[in-house]
């Protein structure tokens, strides 16, 4: 069903991909070449674009989905999550003749996975397609969109949605080598620390710090880079300096999908308004609540959680913060 548009409420555009999601649980991963007893297999929904596409709508923005499916069972059902969660599909095309995306997951017993994906109809998700849903982007407070879709498509639609003055978000993942590309189109470029090597052309043993990493990344275009560092929060950068965003601490089980929560949650946060340093601690704290639970799209929790934690967390933090601060007293005594 289209989404109401709501007074306050942001409108999020996210141009993305979806797969069908087929997970098995093992023990450990496996090693090259090694062959292991699994269990649990479930078939899910999975997609950076689909993940974020639920959990914009879940915090209570008004959602519009550009991509490809294909003519499939997967496709089908793909288009009835869409329904149930109220993200509206006038940008998505169906390609007769084509597979869905699937992705084969294997998760490990400590919250650990590696993940193989055939794109499917996502490949052929053009910049055509994006022209024919154009008036969608343009009437979105904040476009959001990632890599498991082709990156001229992708570049494409934040050109269209940046002339129209919305904001435009770009997570740079699957990781791939951006030197040479021109993301002026972007306001908000968010890779986690791997991906911003994989940008620069580094490996992933570079020892280059994130704030160098960000300032590197701010010459190829983008107003500003928000690098995600995991246990150790988020890193802001623009071109007035870099701010560190606090981490969340949370019981994690499963940190699939995070990635996702946290680039729905920051395009959500800066569409009500917030200014990025705000946005990405409410991204944050959105995505460390998915990881207290398994799988993507069931792990995405609604507005009155995310609220309700806030809530508890800076209470508990104003409490922890006054211990802290008489322990550091008691320990310079001594």
């Amino acid at each position: 069903m289209p989404t109401e548009t709501v007074a306050g409420r942001a409108a999020v555009a996210v141009v993305g991909s979806y797969a069908k999601a087929l997970v098995m649980t093992a023990d450990r991963i496996p090693a090259p070449g090694e062959t292991l007893i699994g269990r649990d297999f479930r078939g899910t929904f999975g997609g950076k674009g689909s993940d974020m596409a639920v959990q914009a709508a879940r915090l209570g923005a008004g959602v519009s989905y550009l991509g490809v499916i294909g003519d499939d069972v997967y496709g089908a059902e793909f288009r009835d999550l869409l329904e149930q969660e109220g993200v509206d599909p006038a940008g998505l095309r169906v390609a007769a003749g084509e597979s869905t995306g699937v992705g084969f997951i294997v998760k490990d017993t400590a919250g650990a996975n590696v993940i193989v994906v055939d794109p499917g109809a996502n490949g052929s998700f053009s910049p055509a397609d994006v022209d024919a849903a154009a008036g969608t982007l343009r009437a979105a407070d904040v476009a959001l969109t990632q890599l498991e879709i082709p990156l001229a498509t992708a570049l494409h639609a934040l050109t269209v949605a940046h002339a129209a003055g919305v904001t435009t978000i770009l997570n740079p993942a699957p990781a791939v080598d951006l030197r040479g590309t021109d993301l002026t189109c972007v306001d908000v470029l968010t890779p986690n620390e791997h991906e911003a090597k994989a940008a620069l052309g580094l490996g992933p043993d570079d020892v280059t710090p994130p704030a160098v990493l960000g300032r590197r990344l701010l010459a190829l275009g983008p107003r500003a880079v928000v690098i995600t560092l995991g246990e150790a929060g988020a890193l802001v950068v623009t071109a007035d300096g870099a701010a560190e965003v606090a981490p969340v601490r949370v019981a994690v089980v499963d940190s699939n999908g995070a990635g996702d929560s946290f680039n729905a949650a920051l395009a959500v946060a800066l569409g009500e308004g917030r200014d990025l340093p705000a946005a990405a601690g409410f991204a944050g704290a959105v995505a460390a609540l998915c990881c207290e639970h398994w799988e993507t799209v069931p792990s995405y929790q609604d507005r009155a959680t995310v609220e309700a934690f806030l809530t508890t967390s800076t209470t508990t933090s104003t409490t922890t913060s006054t211990t802290t601060s008489t322990t550091t007293s008691t320990e310079a005594r001594r």
